[in-house]
């Protein structure tokens, strides 16, 4: 389907055009005619799959800009999202015939500020930002969101597990009745959901299958430190071939600044970003990362979801991420737009159980050394107890890997086979998820029935 399918304004069709967007994605194709008929909404959607455009066409769409009141609010649970939402937005409305005030409340921005610009100026169209900061604005008796007619909820699963949804349910609580509601995450945990369905009627469930846990543009490898200095072996690896730019991620902000102070003292240029930067600081770093002022950047997680930095060609995991479910986001800043991405990840022998529950989600690993400035591929050392017992427990691949372990194949009939077994690997974990989703799906409306 193509945007100009859509029943949008046309000052909208100009800014699409505009952006060279043409056909809608999966999750767009089935979001926006259904958010147009003011639908409550919740959705389940990879990053990186076109959600942010699938709420922000239809949401601008039902703007009235004659009417100077907020009408429309968008939640993100950090500052970056919530500027890039910002940014995403003013793409749009920009070309609107009639001005379309939209406005970006994050925290650790000055707030006495934003208080006396709402008391001067009067009430915002959208409002998009953090939580606690809309929130504080509220408080004030500054923000007024009791003429919202939208409330879209982006990240729902994030937000919650930083602590946010109680402050979303204080925002909700004060919004009319009959507000149309959407909610876009990758997952959906029972607390989220319970707690949408509090505020939603009779919502639309949209989950839009990943087609791949990640690009297949991404080369993915495993590299055992055996014990080296990590800070160490990241700086061979930025500088043994010349990455467009690279993308190195740690767990704690300390340790980002320990491996940007030893990059550095190396005569590397390092940008790094963790939540001890301050907003404007990070604002300024990103900008100039985007302009290829950096070529190198150390990051926490909080890099990794939303973010969008252009030409990351090389990720280095310093170590597994404490929740598997970044890692997807951390490797997934590269190969972007079907050009190429390497992703690095260091890990020990203590990696092996992790490493498998991913392979298990149909990532794709190859282990390799580092040998005299180049990474060579070694066999995985648990790579044949690992077949051996998935031949025990599967009659499908046990039959597969006795055909591999023929002697006389034709060249290349190993790897043919080893991607037939991976693939019904794959196939066979989405099967399973696709059984216990629908059983949780049976247990929730055996739970609301009657309700």
């Amino acid at each position: 389907m193509k945007f100009t399918e859509l029943p949008l304004a046309p000052f909208i069709q100009d800014s699409l055009q505009a952006l060279n967007f043409n056909e809608l994605t999966e999750v767009q194709e089935a979001v926006i005619p259904a958010a147009l008929k003011g639908r409550d909404l919740i959705v389940q959607s990879q990053t990186g799959s076109g959600k942010s455009h699938s709420f922000l066409l239809p949401l601008i769409e039902r703007i009235d800009p004659s009417i100077q009141e907020v009408q429309g609010v968008i939640t993100a649970p950090s500052r970056e999202l919530a500027e890039q939402l910002y940014q995403a937005c003013r793409q749009i409305t920009e070309q609107s015939p009639q001005p379309i005030q939209v406005v970006n409340y994050i925290g650790g921005t000055d707030k006495a500020r934003q208080i006396n610009r709402l008391q001067g100026s009067g009430q915002p169209h959208i409002v998009i930002g953090t939580p606690g900061r809309i929130f504080d604005l509220m408080r004030e008796n500054a923000l007024w969101v009791q003429t919202t007619r939208m409330l879209v909820i982006d990240e729902a699963d994030m937000t919650f597990d930083l602590g946010f949804l109680s402050i979303v349910d204080e925002i909700a609580s004060r919004m009319p009745e009959n507000l149309q509601m959407m909610a876009f995450s990758a997952t959906i945990p029972q607390e989220v959901d319970v707690f949408l369905r509090k505020y939603m009627n009779q919502p639309m469930e949209i989950e839009i299958e990943a087609k791949e846990v990640i690009s297949n543009t991404i080369t993915n490898y495993l590299l055992n430190t055996k014990g080296r200095d990590r800070k160490a072996l990241t700086y061979q690896l930025l500088t043994m071939g010349n990455p467009y730019l690279a993308l190195v991620f740690t767990n704690t902000k300390q340790y980002a600044d320990e491996v940007s102070q030893y990059l550095k003292e190396q005569g590397l240029k390092v940008a790094t970003i963790h939540g001890d930067v301050s907003p404007r600081e990070r604002k300024r770093l990103m900008r100039q990362i985007r302009n290829l002022e950096f070529q190198y950047v150390v990051a926490t997680d909080l890099a990794a979801r939303g973010i969008d930095i252009p030409g990351i060609s090389l990720v280095i995991n310093t170590e597994l991420p404490k929740e598997l479910e970044f890692f997807v986001h951390r490797v997934g800043r590269t190969g972007r737009n079907q050009l190429e991405g390497t992703a690095i990840t260091f890990i020990t022998p203590d990696d092996d159980e992790v490493i498998s529950t991913l392979e298990d989600k149909g990532i794709q690993f190859q282990t390799v050394e580092l040998r005299q400035g180049e990474l060579v591929e070694v066999e995985h050392r648990h790579r044949r107890k690992q077949r051996q017992a998935q031949a025990n427990d599967d009659p499908v691949i046990r039959g597969m890997i006795k055909r591999n372990q023929k002697r006389k194949v034709k060249p290349g009939y190993k790897k043919k086979l080893n991607r037939e077994i991976q693939s019904y690997k794959r196939q066979e974990a989405r099967r399973k998820q696709n059984q216990q989703r629908w059983a949780k799906k049976k247990a929730n409306r055996e739970k609301y029935k009657g309700r």
